[in-house]
């Protein structure tokens, strides 16, 4: 077994179970809590460390092999995701022992949030489509118990239109993991890459694509199906909205990613036209609602669905341009190469940034008294230093050279034109203009213009345990806004990790090899089946596992 697969899942879930251990001893509870932040950031970059010379690695449980076991795959895509996993879990820890009160600790905030952490580190890494499954559950049923913390009247309203949705997504997501078995006989995603690749019948498989993507996009918060998003996001404490804008969206996009380029290849031209029709307008709807808010929270929280579009509009590059382009064509694959890289990019900076922002509105919320906007004002003079930290993520929010948003946007665009998908990168740099409106919004009246008669008093700050809650809030905003400037100046290193995650999500039979190993040649044949009902003989004679 491959502990380097292994430890980013299960450092949070044995920080679970301690912190549950633990539940009448808060103090110990938090600190395990950040120990168990740190220990995950750093398996997650010793995978990433793993797979930096371009190997898939993968482990098997309990010895069977894949197809007939339940495998972890770890690819470059994979590695980043769960890097950015480590990077927001430490920093929501730290930001939650200055803003989470007491009594939302007491009621099991700390094992929530590492169960959480967990299952999107086995969403990045399952290499089983059931499996998957499972942990998308894992993840509902834990952010579902955070959005509820505190049983507000707000929080429940939001949380009702939350889990609603999401459990129409999940029953979706079963019934089609259900046909497909039917069709296929097998849950391994390398093992159906193969056999859908066989099929006689790609008009039926496309068809039961458009259920997965309608699982995921309500996970992703995609046009239409994201009105659960600006709906719930403003409602609980700031850490949890945090969490949730930097890693759970990101589940939906890396399915929607992972499965379109594995598994449901068969009719590219179809796909791709869905998907940046999708990607098109969730930027411009998402975009148009953070316009018409006129409170931090929820400006930000429409802004994540715009974002989700960018996400996607690599994808939807990718499989355009090797639609329309003739078979084995090293141009087309290298600008659906680019264009992957870019939504890798994209999907690292949003959950930085956007986090980020979240956290600064949090802040705003306890150094003012509010986030509305109309009753904000001069927090420039009082606050100089929020007021910094907030430009620096806002304006690479918006795509400002030589920002991580630029970047990336920059990437998407070039392999937008190269693809000839002009329309879509027209919406994307139209929705950039809009995007910076709306950040320049919140500084002009938040920051900027006088503070109005109708601003409320700010919480009164009480000696040293105050100002301590105050600076473990600002710690990580100020290290997410140093990893942004960080990425946007010496992105050259971020690129290449990026272009070698494009690379290999295209090379779906490197994947097929590296999971599959020695059976990679029968799965081709056909004659795995056989296998899976008869194990073969050990050495001594005795019947062994496949």
């Amino acid at each position: 077994m491959n502990l380097t697969v292994i430890l980013p899942i299960l450092v949070p879930l044995a920080t679970t179970v301690l912190c549950i251990g633990l539940w009448k001893n808060r103090a110990a509870q938090r600190w395990f809590s950040v120990a168990g932040a740190v220990a995950l950031f750093a398996s997650a970059v010793w995978l990433m460390m793993g797979t930096s010379d371009g190997e898939v690695l993968t482990t098997n449980s309990a010895g069977w092999p894949a197809p007939f076991g339940i495998t972890l795959v770890a690819d470059t895509l994979s590695a980043m995701l769960v890097v950015l996993n480590g990077v927001v879990g430490v920093c929501i820890v730290v930001y939650s022992l200055g803003a989470i009160d007491r009594k939302r600790e007491s009621f099991g905030y700390h094992p929530l949030v590492h169960a959480v952490l967990a299952a999107c580190s086995g969403a990045f890494m399952t290499g089983d489509i059931f499996n998957m499954y499972v942990w998308f559950e894992i993840m509902l049923l834990a952010s579902f118990v955070l959005l509820t913390l505190g049983g507000e009247r707000g929080q429940l309203e939001g949380a009702i239109k939350y889990v609603t949705l999401n459990l129409l997504s999940s029953g979706i997501f079963l019934a089609a993991i259900g046909l497909l078995y039917g069709m296929t006989g097998t849950l391994n995603m390398a093992h159906l890459a193969i056999v859908l690749d066989r099929s006689e019948n790609p008009g039926a498989i496309t068809a039961l694509s458009m259920l997965f993507l309608v699982a995921f996009g309500i996970k992703a918060a995609v046009f239409p199906l994201f009105f659960w998003l600006p709906a719930s996001y403003h409602t609980p404490p700031v850490a949890i909205t945090a969490l949730f804008a930097g890693l759970l969206t990101k589940v939906g996009v890396y399915s929607i990613i992972r499965t379109f380029t594995l598994l449901f290849d068969q009719q590219l031209d179809t796909t791709a036209t869905i998907i940046m029709w999708i990607s098109g307008l969730t930027m411009v709807t998402g975009v148009l609602g953070a316009a018409c808010q006129f409170e931090i929270r929820r400006i930000l929280a429409f802004h994540s669905v715009s974002q989700i579009g960018y996400m996607l509009m690599g994808l939807g590059i990718a499989l355009y341009a090797l639609a329309h382009a003739e078979p084995d064509s090293v141009a087309a694959r290298e600008t659906a190469k680019v264009a992957l890289a870019g939504s890798a990019m994209f999907l690292l900076h949003h959950g930085i940034v956007k986090g980020n922002l979240f956290l600064i509105s949090g802040l705003i919320q306890r150094l003012a008294g509010t986030s509305e906007l109309k009753h904000l004002g001069g927090l420039i003079k009082t606050h100089p230093w929020t007021g910094v930290l907030f430009l620096v993520s806002a304006l690479s929010l918006a795509g400002i050279p030589i920002s991580t948003g630029f970047w990336g946007k920059f990437v998407l665009v070039k392999s937008g034109l190269s693809a000839g998908a002009f329309a879509l990168v027209a919406a994307s740099l139209g929705v950039s203009i809009l995007t910076l409106y709306s950040m320049t919004k919140i500084w002009a009246e938040a920051f900027w213009k006088e503070p109005p008669e109708s601003m409320p008093e700010p919480p009164p700050v009480h000696g040293t345990q105050d100002r301590v809650r105050i600076g473990l809030m600002t710690a990580p905003i100020v290290a997410l806004a140093a990893g942004t400037l960080v990425l946007g100046i010496f992105v050259g290193p971020l690129y290449a990790v990026a272009e070698r995650a494009g690379e290999q999500v295209l090379d779906t039979e490197g994947y097929q090899r590296a999971v599959l190993g020695e059976y990679y040649e029968r799965a081709v044949e056909g004659t795995l089946r056989e296998l899976a009902t008869v194990p073969p003989a050990n050495g001594d004679g005795t019947e062994g596992k496949p």
